[in-house]
């Protein structure tokens, strides 16, 4: 993941040790992003194997993956618009704790169409979370935002690591229904935790009707520094499921023969990425959005060619860097999104993460069909254009310099 969501700054550890209801709150927001994200991604490692169990191809079984990315997709304008009329906290909460439902009955399915139903389900309670969190964060902090932001998306990044990790060596030493009920419970109590740690909202301004939101969002769509993030926020999710969805069956073939449980540690490499948002935070205050986004996503052309040597160290290498620049691109993706947008922010989230994940839709399936014709040297060809068009477009659309020191996210009207 992402998906989530930006980081302008890294952790005050001083401030959070002087407020314990900040601390909470700080906790609160990671866990949710955990939450989000455990079961989201976590069958990538197993797709090879139900491949085989299902006796399925390649781009058949990568559905288990799109069906997520579209339900989220569908979803996400619509999380934006009930959370603007509802409040922040009424949509996280649900949406955390129904999760769990749809991630077990995935654990029950009996053939390729019910587990990608299921899937999809899992996609659909996923933007509660995921689309509401940051608007929820940016008006309840007063200061330290980008440190509440860097928590949350640590703990998105911490989320789909666990989930990619725990599935591999759960499906390994069990089955892969197994892997999938045991996240499924994690979630629940996941879910239990936000609820009880998340505060209600004390500066939610609810919009007067979920027209004036619509017609926000209308405005949005005519923005175009808002459109552009939305293309970026596209192809970044493009370029991380593309890459993470078929490497796995590069590496589980010769030469490499990687096991299931090999296959999600191969997911350490996100752990790089979580460091990698914390420093991005402050790099985006010191230089802004553009650039950070723009070197970050240079290292990642340079990642996905790494994976082209036949030498695994090397394809981590990559990996790593290409985890580097999507988690960085987040952070100055919906940073940017919290200065252009004047109004209703939760709805311009909602149009960034419904980009974001339509993106990754087609980042899941559409290079099969490059697998097919050309393996993985073809995906990698799709996947490092996509990302030199990433920085083609901060580098046209995106204002440079430091944005938020003439306009402090904390003085936007939500």
């Amino acid at each position: 993941m992402v998906f989530t969501l930006a980081a302008p700054e890294t952790y005050d550890t001083n401030l959070l040790a002087e407020d314990p209801q900040l601390r909470t709150r700080t906790r609160a927001a990671a866990l949710a992003g955990f939450c989000a994200f455990l079961s989201f991604y976590a069958p990538q490692p197993l797709l090879p194997m139900l491949a085989g169990e299902f006796h399925t191809s390649v781009a058949a079984i990568s559905l288990v993956i799109t069906a997520s990315t579209l339900g989220v997709a569908g979803i996400a304008p619509l999380a934006g618009i009930l959370a603007d009329r509802w409040g922040r906290k009424r949509v996280i909460v649900p949406s955390a704790l129904l999760l769990a439902v749809p991630s077990a009955l995935a654990a029950t399915a009996t053939d390729v169409n019910q587990l990608v139903f299921w899937r999809f389900l899992v996609g659909v309670c996923t933007p509660g979370i995921s689309v509401v969190i940051s608007a929820y964060i940016v008006e309840e902090w007063e200061d330290r935002v980008g440190s509440a932001l860097s928590a949350y998306v640590a703990g998105t990044v911490l989320g789909g690591f666990s989930g990619r990790l725990l599935a591999g060596l759960i499906a390994q030493r069990f089955s892969w229904r197994a892997a999938l009920a045991a996240l499924a419970v994690l979630n629940a109590a996941g879910g239990l935790g936000v609820w009880a740690w998340l505060p209600a909202g004390r500066r939610f301004q609810r919009e007067a009707s979920a027209a004036s939101t619509a017609a926000a969002m209308r405005r949005h769509l005519r923005n175009p520094q808002l459109v552009a993030t939305y293309a970026v926020g596209f192809c970044v999710l493009f370029s991380m499921l593309a890459t993470f969805t078929y490497v796995n069956f590069y590496l589980a073939a010769p030469p490499f023969g990687l096991s299931t449980a090999a296959l999600g540690m191969l997911f350490v490499v996100y752990l790089a990425g979580a460091a990698a948002t914390l420093v991005a935070g402050r790099w985006i205050d010191r230089k802004g959005h553009r650039l950070v986004l723009m070197v970050a996503f240079t290292g990642s052309v340079g990642g996905i060619l790494l994976t082209l040597l036949p030498w695994l160290p090397a394809i981590l290498i990559g990996l790593a860097l290409c985890c580097t620049g999507v988690f960085a691109a987040q952070s100055a993706s919906t940073g940017y999104i919290g200065i252009v947008a004047k109004e209703a922010r939760a709805a311009a989230v909602g149009l960034y993460v419904m980009f974001y994940y339509i993106g990754g839709s087609v980042g899941a399936a559409i290079p099969g069909r490059f697998w097919a014709r050309g393996g993985w040297p073809a995906c990698v060809a799709l996947i490092a254009g996509t990302q030199i068009l990433i920085i083609a477009l901060a580098g046209f659309f995106w204002q440079p310099g430091k944005p938020l020191a003439s306009t402090p996210i904390g003085e936007i009207a939500p």
